[in-house]
């Protein structure tokens, strides 16, 4: 029997005619295509039986948080004409308003962004060490290089291919279907084109010492060269630390920290050391072999988690209208926090996010109703297509949701310019309190379904083909010698 024939019957499959293996294709064809745009909620899902992994929360952590940012990106959008980064950004008092959403806590479910996005690069630095913490525990550093030059060499490609073709398909939709968009499309698409690559090309260079921080096409996007910029710094202090003593490695991880948030304005880099941190430290305790303070500490473990997250809620909600520290002074309940802000750190929400994100995920493990929240089908399913998620929910705000939000009555000049046949198309009642009326949330209705459903599509036809070309890649370049 062929070698070939062999792998067909280890598959469940007979030898056939070329007639009946075409119709087989075409068939496999057809059912890929109609799963692909078939929703999941439509899908038969089999009980799970298989225990999730230890680490399974932190993908509900991080879909979550992709949630967050979904939400508060659509209260700013939807509430532009009212000034709503003026209320949401600001603590709950301050200039005498005083709105349920700007409460303590409660305000991280409308104006939670920028804490999710902190809380996305400790998950970042958590996960992206933990392979590489594990062969540094086992003092396996032959494997330790190799996993390293693999996640160096793949991880640019692996963050902006997704970029590339989420822009590209945006930019790209405009001109084909003939429709106004956010930002102004350009009048030919071969300017279109030249647009994109030529500040695409700019954006990707992390090094950058100057120029606009954003990318047009999608401005979301910013956390894109952060992540890349967090990811060197990991994997090169994971190199740098990984022949030292345990001690010696904690307390330079936490120097590390103390320099990125208190010495230079690194705070970006700080969160993602807090992250290695805690995989460490977690990585520690699996083997019974953490610091004999720790250990200490363990009777009071529970008050001092719960501590952590209560903390995480009341700093995360630090208010981010402005930079000046003279604001963030006269807010109620944020005087005295104010004084513990450092020199190095400019925009002072950073300081206060750190805590409140590295607190979070401290915590998450070790409080078991939320640590169970996280691992529930509906957040492990986001955090499957997060990151789809947060690179499709933007285009699909300023194209489909502009003209919904236009069209129930949230109008402002943009909408009246370039769309004014969708303004006020089904008027719908403002009642309800801020971020919460009747007319903002029935768009939802369609605008939440849609953005997932086409969020899973980009998960299946780009985020996931991005991790596996770089790794293809990577093996096509190997030397003979490397790959045996």
């Amino acid at each position: 029997m062929s070698v070939q024939s062999a792998n067909l019957l280890e598959k469940g499959y007979w030898e056939v005619t070329s007639s009946n293996e075409e119709r087989s294709t075409t068939t496999r064809a057809k059912q890929w295509c109609i799963d692909l745009v078939k929703p999941s909620c439509v899908k038969r899902c089999p009980t799970r039986t298989e225990k999730l992994r230890r680490t399974a929360y932190l993908d509900g952590v991080r879909g979550f948080a992709a949630l967050l940012v979904y939400w508060g990106h659509h209260e700013l959008w939807a509430h532009d004409a009212l000034g709503p980064d003026r209320i949401l950004e600001n603590a709950y008092g301050y200039d005498i308003q005083r709105y349920l959403a700007c409460l303590p806590g409660v305000r991280l479910f409308f104006s939670g962004g920028h804490f999710a996005v902190t809380v996305f690069f400790v998950l970042s630095g958590y996960v992206l060490s933990t392979k590489p913490m594990a062969m540094i525990h086992a003092g396996e550093h032959l494997r330790l290089g190799d996993n390293l030059t693999s996640a160096l060499f793949r991880r640019w490609l692996r963050l902006y291919l997704p970029v590339v073709c989420t822009t590209f398909l945006y930019m790209s939709s405009w001109h084909l279907f003939k429709y106004r968009a956010d930002p102004e499309p350009k009048s030919t698409y071969t300017e279109e084109l030249w647009s994109w690559y030529a500040e695409f090309k700019n954006f990707s260079y992390v090094f950058r010492a100057g120029g606009d921080p954003w990318f047009s096409y999608s401005f979301h996007t910013w956390s894109i060269p952060v992540e890349f910029r967090g990811s060197i710094v990991v994997y090169t202090a994971l190199q740098a630390f990984s022949r030292c003593r345990r001690n010696a490695r904690l307390w330079s991880e936490i120097g590390l920290i103390l320099y990125f948030m208190y010495i230079v304005d690194g705070s970006f880099c700080a969160l993602f050391v807090a992250g290695m941190l805690l995989c460490d430290l977690d990585l520690l305790e699996q083997g019974g072999d953490l610091p004999h303070f720790f250990r200490k500490m363990a009777w009071c473990q529970s008050y001092l988690f719960y501590g952590l997250f209560i903390i995480s809620l009341y700093l995360g909600g630090s208010p981010s209208y402005s930079s000046d520290i003279h604001v963030l002074r006269e807010s109620p309940g944020w005087y005295y926090l104010s004084l513990l802000k450092p020199q190095a750190v400019f925009d002072y929400k950073w300081f206060y996010l750190f805590w409140a994100s590295t607190s979070f995920v401290a915590s998450v493990q070790r409080i078991t109703w939320l640590k169970s929240f996280f691992e529930t089908r509906f957040n492990q399913y986001l955090g499957r297509i997060s990151f789809a998620f947060y690179l499709v929910h933007g285009p699909l705000l300023w194209s489909v949701g502009h003209r919904l939000y236009a069209a129930v009555g949230w109008t402002k000049d943009s909408q009246a310019i370039n769309i004014p046949g969708w303004i006020s198309i089904v008027p719908l009642p403002k009642i309800g309190p801020f971020g919460l009326e009747l007319s903002f949330l029935l768009p939802h209705l369609i605008l939440l379904p849609l953005t997932l459903w086409v969020a899973e599509m980009a998960t299946t036809l780009i985020d996931e083909p991005s991790v596996r070309f770089p790794q293809w890649l990577y093996g096509r370049t190997l030397a003979r010698a490397a790959k045996l």
